[in-house]
């Protein structure tokens, strides 16, 4: 084997590896500098860019599901309309926040460019309406009634309007059939707050930016079902806004519809009645103050007897929930919050809260029962009744010699009952109670269902008040301080009620208890309060929830939800009591009763009608007319504020309802063809599998004009009473 020297070959193999290692070392620095490079000097950039390269979600609102009266006439659906829509996120992105858009956007759509910038500025304590309450990364709509000519100029025209968008999209209506607004019973919708979708983000029903919420009467009661569920698309998406692919896709649905027991016919006889009746008063003098009674609210409610259920609910003032469909304008929502509308958006059926008068008198009736006082009893009905200095006059000064507490109600006798809270006052140990004090008046009061809410299905009901001892000790004990403060013994009169007020304001009196037994005084009720204990006493004595919503249907037809009537108690008097007071009430209608003037001619002995007046004093305002009635089937109360008396003012109102329900006329005919509704719906509409309601046509109601016109002008006068 050769040897080959090393010397040979050394320089050749050490040259070859300094070239090799040079080489390596020289790529690993070129690979280190990059990767410094990327990850330290451009860094922030490229994770900018990664962060971009993520999911776009696109979101189809679900189309709101409809509420529809007992035989599935809408009253409240959608229409397709063209609504265009300001996007706040890229208007904010120009030099002058979109200001030079937003006027150009006014001259297409006809609008002054403060209307436009007013839609679309975010509502804040501080901020007037109008305003945007919603969340400002949504589009935000400035008309929903755009012209399909403007529509075009806007997309035709995109570089002029960027942000802007103008798309068909299903809105909200209210379609008053026959004229029926039921405004505050629906209620109205407006975009949803970051504050509701941050506190239902993890509950069972979330809310999408893009949602509409009720909030108020049905709207928002039913809310959650009505809704739907919005459709979510999502889109992997790069930094330039590329679609990558579809990542997921949520389907949208339609919300379920909410069948009431409203029926829209009756709801229009009852608006249009409650209308007329407050515009007639109106010309009516008021005896006392001389001048025209102001007649300045009032509320109706129509409901079934058996069953809570109500058939139709209005208020007065009213509005057109018409006005908040595409933002409200700065002008409407000042006039339906301003004091000199007198608040249309309250509900007075369910927030109205007046002293009752003598409508009041059943539950005294039924306390006096309850404190061992036989119904059938003598009482007298003196023309006054005195306590000390005191005296308290019975309706127009007038007696009747014993009574019984049946002919009490039927003359609607103030001095029977005056006795009777002050006997009872006087049992129970006065202005020191003793420690077994039945105080059978307020209990009975609160036994009735007053003081309380009612249940019903829509939201801020009120309670009323009744003013028992405990109600006297915690208004004495959150008002003593200023009492004491502004009281002076011997100062003027306002300084000497305080000064009293200060030493027994927590005090029950004689006078509280007399008052308090005719439904004056500190008394406040509701209509839905009186409605749902009339129609206790026509029932048999339970006490129903009030209920609208009757059953809530799935988009296609298929589930159906009943909302079935509950009851929340029972009258505290036995059936006997219960048959009495139904006697009296009936002989109330009958001659020589408060309200025979206004039912005469009813057929009595066909459909039995029953009925308590009632003409209730407000201090510094003139008289609250009250009517409560009922048949078999029906309940109805009506109330106007500053009205007169009880059958003069709504008394002939209500009668017109009544004779629309059953079909009857002047002479007392009961004509079936012109019966709105003999007797209470009981089935559901026929809805179709893809989720249709063929409804009826309702017409606008048209009274029958009257034989005697001028017996309706008598309003003020309660010829037989309160």
């Amino acid at each position: 084997m050769t040897n080959i020297p090393e010397t040979g070959r050394t320089p050749r193999v050490q040259i070859r590896l300094i070239i090799i290692q040079v080489l390596v070392f020289s790529l690993l620095l070129t690979l280190g500098g990059r990767l410094w490079y990327l990850q330290i000097r451009n860094g922030d950039e490229y994770t900018a860019e990664a962060a971009g390269n993520g999911v776009q979600q696109v979101v189809q609102p679900a189309v709101r599901g409809s509420i529809l009266d007992a035989r599935g006439v809408p009253l409240a659906d959608n229409e397709t309309r063209l609504v265009v829509s300001a996007s706040r996120t890229e208007l904010l992105k120009m030099k002058d926040d979109g200001k030079a858009v937003l006027a150009r956007l006014a001259g297409v759509l006809g609008m002054k460019p403060e209307e436009v910038a007013g839609k679309v500025r975010l509502c804040d304590s501080k901020t007037p309406k109008p305003c945007w309450n919603g969340s400002p990364y949504q589009p935000i709509p400035v008309t929903d009634e755009a012209t399909t000519k403007q529509a075009l100029q806007i997309r035709e025209r995109a570089e002029d309007f960027p942000g802007i968008t103008a798309e068909p999209t299903a809105v909200r209506r209210y379609p008053a059939p026959g004229k029926a607004k039921t405004s505050q019973v629906l209620g109205y919708l407006s975009p949803v707050t970051d504050e509701e979708i941050e506190k239902a983000k993890d509950g069972p029903s979330p809310y999408l930016r893009s949602d509409m919420v009720g909030r108020s009467g049905l709207e928002r009661t039913y809310d959650k079902e009505l809704r739907g569920k919005a459709g979510v698309t999502r889109y992997e998406v790069d930094n330039l806004g590329r679609v990558m692919g579809e990542a997921e896709n949520d389907p949208t649905v339609p919300g379920s519809s909410v069948v009431t027991s409203l029926d829209a016919r009756v709801q229009a006889v009852a608006e249009y009645e409650l209308h007329q009746a407050m515009k007639t008063v109106r010309k009516e003098t008021d005896k006392i103050t001389g001048r025209p009674y102001e007649a300045d609210a009032g509320a109706v409610v129509v409901m079934e007897s058996k069953t809570g259920r109500v058939v139709s609910m209005a208020s007065q003032p009213d509005y057109d929930p018409n006005a908040w469909i595409g933002g409200i304008s700065g002008k409407e929502y000042a006039r339906l919050t301003d004091k000199k509308s007198n608040y249309p958006l309250l509900n007075r059926a369910i927030q109205g809260q007046a002293p009752a008068g003598s409508v009041f008198k059943v539950v005294s009736a039924s306390a006096a029962v309850r404190a061992g006082h036989p119904f059938d009893g003598l009482y007298n009905c003196s023309s006054s009744y005195s306590m000390g200095n005191r005296s308290f006059a019975n309706f127009e000064s007038k007696g009747h010699g014993p009574i019984s507490l049946g002919d009490a109600l039927k003359f609607s006798c103030n001095t029977v009952f005056y006795r009777l809270g002050h006997e009872e006052w006087k049992r129970d140990g006065g202005i020191k109670p003793k420690k077994d004090a039945h105080d059978w008046f307020y209990r009975t009061a609160h036994d009735f269902g007053f003081g309380g809410e009612t249940g019903i299905d829509l939201p801020n009901e009120v309670k009323g008040r009744i003013p028992d001892r405990q109600w006297k000790q915690n208004f004495w004990e959150a008002n003593k301080d200023s009492w004491c403060k502004q009281g002076k013994k011997g100062g003027s009169y306002v300084e000497q009620i305080a000064y009293e007020s200060c030493l027994e304001g927590n005090q029950l009196k004689a006078f509280d208890s007399i008052n308090f037994a005719i439904g004056q005084g500190d008394v406040l009720i509701t209509p839905i309060q009186l409605a749902t204990a009339y129609a206790a006493i026509s029932n048999g004595g339970t006490l129903y929830n009030p209920t609208i919503g009757k059953a809530v249907i799935s988009p296609d037809g298929k589930r159906i939800e009943e909302i079935k009537p509950k009851a929340h108690g029972k009258l505290p008097v036995d059936a006997e009591t219960i048959s009495d007071l139904d006697k009296g009430l009936r002989s109330v209608v009958e001659p020589g009763g408060t309200a025979a003037w206004r039912f005469g001619g009813w057929p009595q002995d066909k459909i039995p009608m029953r009925a308590k007046t009632g003409t209730a004093q407000v201090y510094g305002k003139q008289t609250t007319s009250w009517f409560a009635t009922y048949t078999d089937d029906y309940t109805i109360v009506m109330t106007i504020s500053q009205g007169g008396t009880g059958s003069g003012a709504s008394g002939p109102a209500v009668r017109n309802i009544y004779d629309a329900l059953y079909g009857v006329s002047d002479d007392g005919d009961i004509n079936p063809k012109k019966a709105l509704l003999p007797k209470p719906q009981k089935d559901l509409p026929k809805i179709g599998t893809d989720g249709s309601i063929d409804a009826p046509e309702i017409r606008p109601y048209v009274p029958e004009k009257p034989k005697d016109p001028a017996a309706d002008q008598q309003i003020a006068i309660g010829r037989s009473g309160d």
